[in-house]
């Protein structure tokens, strides 16, 4: 009993609340202004063909290009995917099309990646996961309760 509720203690103390998740694409389609064509049209009564191309606008929403290196800029903590391979890197700087960096247990170690060999739509950034947060907390104070519940016992 007891080594087990050592290890459990040693686990969550190496628990990090930090992850590394990919950052949504923010659509940039102005569709505000695509309604009120829609609604002049529909009031005017006088051209329906305006809502067709309006409705084939929607539909042709192209993704915008990810620009990677202002993505990657110096000194972020990221998690990047290279020809298959994923690294976790901190980026130092750009040389020309060449990411310079190094991983994230090693600063004397250097690596260097072409922007075409990056996978743009797996880069993670470092952020804190605030349900993971939660998890510990409450779990370390059901652990304290436990502990001051076997005291007083």
């Amino acid at each position: 009993m007891q080594k087990n509720l050592y290890l459990i203690i040693i686990l969550f103390s190496l628990t990090s609340c930090y992850t590394y998740q990919v950052k949504k694409q923010v659509n940039t389609t102005p569709d505000n202004k695509q309604e009120p064509k829609k609604s002049t049209a529909l009031a005017n009564n006088t051209a329906p063909q305006m809502q067709n191309t309006a409705g084939a606008q929607n539909l042709n929403v192209q993704p915008v290009p990810i620009n990677i290196q202002e993505k990657l800029a110096p000194n972020k903590n990221v998690k990047i995917d290279v020809d298959g391979k994923s690294y976790k890197i901190i980026v130092d700087r750009w040389e020309n099309d060449s990411l310079v960096a190094h991983p994230v247990r090693n600063a004397k170690k250097t690596l260097k990646f072409h922007k075409n060999q990056i996978n743009s739509e797996k880069i993670a950034e470092k952020r804190f996961s605030q349900p993971i947060a939660d998890i510990i907390t409450v779990t370390a104070y059901a652990a304290i309760g436990v502990g001051i519940y076997l005291l007083v016992r």
